[in-house]
């Protein structure tokens, strides 16, 4: 199917870049670490951090589901057949894609609210909110297609289909 193969195409590389934030966040914290030895303290190197650390964990996490990546109760699963599992499959990711159509709308409102009222952190940096809210409603819309493109993929196993 062309929108599994699109969905997975961007996730893919998008993933592929974004695994490489972790040197960022190695970069931004050793910067802390060397300022705060032998110069003043930096005020922004905690927060760009962790504003690094976001987008690698929620750009990544669209990859993550499309490799198998993500953490499965293997009690029961592991023995079942494919097709059982791709029941299971269908129809639990039908509640995460609910939770992500929830999470994408609060995440989009958030954003409306950073952008309409310049809302900034409350830190002594007071960077401006917009570009990580921005970030992770993207990776929150991303999640949501890979879900649905992974929802496809197991009906499309459950009709005996296979979908690369």
């Amino acid at each position: 199917m062309k929108f599994v193969r699109i969905v997975d195409a961007i996730n893919y590389r998008l993933g592929r870049l974004v695994m490489y934030f972790i040197f960022v966040m190695i970069g931004i914290l050793l910067w802390s670490s060397i300022s705060k030895t032998f110069f003043l303290p930096s005020l922004w190197t905690l927060e760009m951090a962790q504003f690094a650390m976001v987008a690698y964990f929620i750009l990544g996490g669209p990859y993550a589901m499309q490799l198998g990546a993500n953490v499965r109760m293997d009690l029961l699963y592991g023995s079942w057949t494919p097709r059982g599992k791709a029941w299971v499959d269908a129809f639990t990711v039908l509640f995460l894609i609910f939770y992500l159509g929830v999470l994408l709308y609060g995440g989009i409102e958030s954003l409306a609210y950073a952008l309409e009222y310049k809302e900034r952190s409350p830190s002594a940096w007071r960077p401006e909110m917009w570009p990580i809210k921005s970030l992770m409603c993207l990776g929150i819309l991303l999640m949501l297609l890979q879900a649905i493109a992974e929802l496809v993929r197991d009906i499309a196993r459950l009709r005996g289909v296979t979908v690369q």
